[in-house]
């Protein structure tokens, strides 16, 4: 009869958890901003169809890093949530942080339960009527939620991005700004590689971005509940134009 061998719960974990993170450093980063009209979601992306940003609801908006069919599965069982719960009650009852705490549900049971972790990493942001109002949670692999002031990265090489953002990001700044601040925090790597002759230093275009924003005045001036706006490359190289 074959030998089993015992692998400590502890263990069992920590295999766990790096084989996630190495899956969500594998990918690219993605940022999220508050700014004074409302909030802006950057990710280095160049497939015009593969979206690693989406819409939740009325005033929320959904960002991943990771393996695309798991993150996806996680956003449309995020939308089914919001909707149910929206028709069942009311549409302000349908939150970012009751759909923060259903997804880090989520994850704690596949992290525990499954053989394999979710490679993912997510953010949840609900623009509110003021800036102060904004709300951006951060969801771990593992079902660990932290709620984030002002900005985030994720995925890739974070912690060099996470830097470029505490340096460079400013509450009420105008979506351009916030945009020009997160295309230069997404390039922080490329440029620590390019120093380090293990990269290229070519800079991100409108081209290799893909760029939401959920507008704060959209349902003042629209009439509209849906404040979640995708930018085109053109409207992205125009922001990204100090002049």
């Amino acid at each position: 009869m074959a030998q089993q061998f015992y692998v400590s719960p502890e263990q069992v974990m920590k295999d766990r958890a790096d084989f996630a993170r190495k899956g969500i450093a594998r990918g690219k980063s993605v940022v999220v901003l508050s700014c004074l009209d409302g909030m802006a979601l950057v990710a280095e992306n160049p497939s015009p169809m593969l979206h690693k940003i989406g819409e939740i609801y009325d005033r929320i908006a959904f960002a991943a890093v990771g393996k695309y069919n798991e993150f996806e599965s996680l956003r449309q069982a995020g939308v089914r949530y919001a909707d149910v719960r929206g028709y069942s009650y009311d549409r302000v009852d349908v939150t970012a942080r009751g759909l923060a705490s259903v997804y880090a549900q989520s994850l704690g049971t596949v992290f525990t339960a499954e053989q394999k972790p979710f490679e993912v990493e997510l953010a949840v942001a609900e623009v509110g009527e003021r800036q102060g109002e904004d709300h951006i949670f951060r969801l771990n692999f593992d079902g660990s939620i932290a709620d984030e002031s002002g900005f985030l990265a994720m995925g890739g090489k974070a912690d060099l991005v996470q830097a470029e953002l505490e340096k460079l990001w400013t509450a009420g700044a105008s979506l351009g700004q916030a945009l020009r601040c997160a295309v230069t925090a997404l390039e922080a790597p490329r440029l620590a590689a390019a120093a380090a002759g293990t990269g290229p230093a070519a800079p991100l275009t409108s081209e290799t971005l893909e760029v939401a924003v959920l507008d704060r005045n959209a349902s003042r001036a629209g009439g509209s509940h849906r404040a979640f706006r995708r930018l085109t490359a053109a409207d992205v190289a125009a922001q990204l134009d100090p002049n």
